[in-house]
């Protein structure tokens, strides 16, 4: 974000030479036949000085699949990556401005917006189902987590309340990854051991409380066991005036 503003403002401050200023955009032929290009660029360099020549195969800057997220077709995000070309740099600070955001979204033909500047990526975490044992998990979470944790109705006194429960757990989006190595996450780190996995405290550092001890098979029930609960109802978010 630091080098799009400043490559915004020396483009504002320096006075614009057109015909010294100019790259090659490699595209592919999908997104050169919707016509957008065509839309957009003549109005950059209309704003910029800055010409733009269009290629299939090679360029000073690319409109592809990999680099920065600038705008979206459908299901589809269209990534800028420079070769660090300045006049390229330039077209990438305005296509993320508030300026190309309004010119990207412009482009409708026949009163259809075909592309959006909104590049916002849903990042979607696969839960895989677990095989462990529910009434073990829910045995050893008591004995072993319900120290701190709120496991359910049944510790629900007994716990600390600072520490998150299980439910409120649940809500994130990574829980399963969390419970499947709680053991390396800290601080159970310091006071965990998984029996055949993780090695013995060193004797400078033992835990600093009474060691928890599970297994492999215990692990995977514990975490089998929080995939049956219902995540915690959190309510609306809170509206400030």
């Amino acid at each position: 974000m630091l080098r799009i503003l400043v490559v915004l403002a020396l483009l504002l401050a320096k006075p614009v030479v057109a015909q010294d200023r100019a790259f090659v955009l490699q595209a592919p032929a999908t997104l050169v036949e919707t016509g957008f290009l065509k839309h957009l660029l003549p109005r950059f360099s209309l704003k910029t000085g800055i010409r733009i020549s269009v290629s299939a195969q090679t360029g000073d800057a690319r409109l592809g699949d990999d680099g920065t997220p600038v705008f979206q077709q459908g299901d589809t995000v269209w990534r800028f990556a420079s070769s660090g070309d300045a006049d390229a740099n330039v077209f990438e600070a305005w296509l993320l401005s508030d300026v190309g955001k309004r010119t990207i979204e412009a482009y409708a033909p026949n009163g259809n917006a075909l592309f959006s500047s909104d590049v916002t990526e849903t990042v979607v975490i696969a839960t895989v189902a677990s095989s462990g044992d529910l009434a073990l998990g829910e045995e050893t979470s008591l004995t072993q987590c319900g120290r701190c944790h709120v496991v359910n109705e049944t510790n629900r006194m007994n716990a600390i309340g600072s520490t998150p429960s299980f439910a409120l757990m649940r809500t994130f989006p990574d829980w399963q990854a969390r419970f499947e190595t709680f053991f390396m996450l800290r601080p159970h780190a310091a006071f965990t051991q998984v029996i055949d996995v993780t090695e013995p405290f060193p004797e400078h550092l033992p835990s600093p409380i009474v060691p928890i001890e599970v297994t492999v098979e215990e692990v995977e029930a514990i975490t089998a066991y929080v995939g049956s609960i219902a995540p915690a109802n959190l309510g609306s978010p809170i509206q400030i005036q």
